[in-house]
C-alpha cells in the first residue's frame, strides 16, 4: 500500500501571507479580529480560533471601534475601508496581491466600459468574499454569472467587459466567453469591438487544473481534502473526479470510510489552495493505520 500527498496541493501564497500575519499579531496580543473566515477551511479556522483569532462579519465590523482587524486574502470592497476609517480601526491588510491587482483592473475597466454604454461582468460565485470585493469596484453595477444560465442577466445589445474570480476554472471561463461572443454577434455586435476579455484566473489555480488530472489517474483512490465553503475546492474536486471516479471529498478524518480502501494499492491525497499541508499529512497518517 502506498500513500502519496500531492506536492502541488496546499495553501497558495495569498493564504500563507494572511495566516502569517494573523499568527504574528497573535504572538503579540491575545486576540485579533478577522473579517470573515481567514481561509475557507473549517479545520484551519478552528486552529487559529483556538489561538485567539475571532471571526466577525461586516455587521459586527460596523460596531467595533479602536481595535485591529485582519483583512483576509480575498480582499474587501471600498466600503470596508471607509467603515474602518470612521471607527478608528487599524486594518492589517492581508489581501492577496493577485486579488488587489484584479480589483484595480476591474475598477478601471468598469469605468471605461460604462462610458461606452456597456456592462461589467464577473464570472464567479455570487456572495463569495472575493466577488463582493470586485463588485464593490463597480459601485455595485457589475453582473455576477456562475454558469451559462446566468448569461440571461446580460444585455447582449451592449458592449461587455468580462473578468473572472481568481479561483474559477479557466476552462469554464473560456467556454462562457465563447458563448458571449456568439450572443453578441446574434444581436449584430462584433465581438472584436464589443467584448473585452481579461485573463484573471490565478496562475496557481490554473496550473492545478492541468496537474491534478495526472495525479488522480495514477492512483486507485483519491482523497480530496477541502473546506465545504471553498470555491476553489469545489472546482478542483470536480477536476479530480472527472479523471478518477474513485475520488472522495472530505474535510477531516471523520469523513473517511474504510470501505473506500478495499483492494487498493495506491492512494493519492490532494486538496485545494485553502487546504493546509498539515491536515493532508494528518489524514495520510490516519489512513495508514488501517490500510497496511
Amino acid at each position: 500500500m502506498t500513500i502519496e500527498i500531492d506536492k502541488n496541493s496546499g495553501f497558495c501564497f495569498g493564504v500563507v501571507y494572511a495566516i502569517e500575519n494573523a499568527e504574528k499579531e497573535l504572538e503579540k496580543n491575545k486576540t485579533l479580529y478577522c473579517l470573515g473566515d481567514i481561509v475557507h477551511n473549517s479545520v484551519e479556522v478552528k486552529r487559529l480560533n483556538d489561538k485567539g483569532l475571532i471571526t466577525i462579519d461586516h455587521e459586527q465590523l460596523s460596531t467595533l471601534k479602536n481595535t485591529k482587524v485582519l483583512i483576509r486574502a480575498h480582499g474587501e470592497p471600498p466600503e470596508t475601508y471607509k467603515i474602518a476609517l470612521e471607527n478608528n480601526i487599524e486594518l492589517i491588510d492581508a489581501s492577496c496581491p493577485v486579488v488587489l491587482r484584479l480589483q484595480n483592473t476591474v475598477k478601471k475597466g468598469s469605468f471605461e466600459i460604462e462610458n461606452l454604454g456597456g456592462q461589467t461582468v464577473i464570472f464567479g460565485e455570487k456572495g463569495h468574499a472575493e466577488v463582493n470585493g470586485l463588485i464593490g469596484q463597480t459601485n455595485g453595477k457589475g453582473i455576477v454569472i456562475s454558469n451559462k444560465a446566468d448569461l440571461e442577466k446580460i444585455d447582449f445589445t451592449k458592449p461587455v467587459n468580462i473578468f473572472s474570480q481568481t479561483t474559477k476554472s479557466p476552462i469554464k471561463y473560456n467556454e462562457l466567453i465563447e458563448e458571449i461572443k456568439l450572443r453578441l454577434e446574434k444581436n449584430g455586435l462584433t465581438s472584436s469591438e464589443n467584448l473585452v476579455t481579461n485573463q484573471t484566473v490565478c496562475g496557481q489555480v490554473s496550473h492545478r487544473d492541468v496537474q491534478l488530472p495526472e495525479f488522480a489517474k495514477r492512483h486507485d483512490v483519491v482523497i480530496f481534502v477541502s473546506g465545504k465553503k471553498s470555491s476553489n475546492g469545489k472546482m478542483l474536486y470536480e477536476v479530480c473526479k472527472k479523471s478518477n471516479t474513485n475520488t472522495y471529498f472530505i474535510t477531516d478524518i471523520d469523513d473517511l470510510d474504510r470501505s473506500w480502501f478495499k483492494e487498493t494499492d495506491s492512494i493519492g491525497i490532494c486538496g485545494a489552495t485553502s487546504t493546509p499541508k498539515w491536515l493532508m499529512e494528518k489524514i495520510s497518517d490516519y489512513i495508514s493505520t488501517y490500510t497496511v
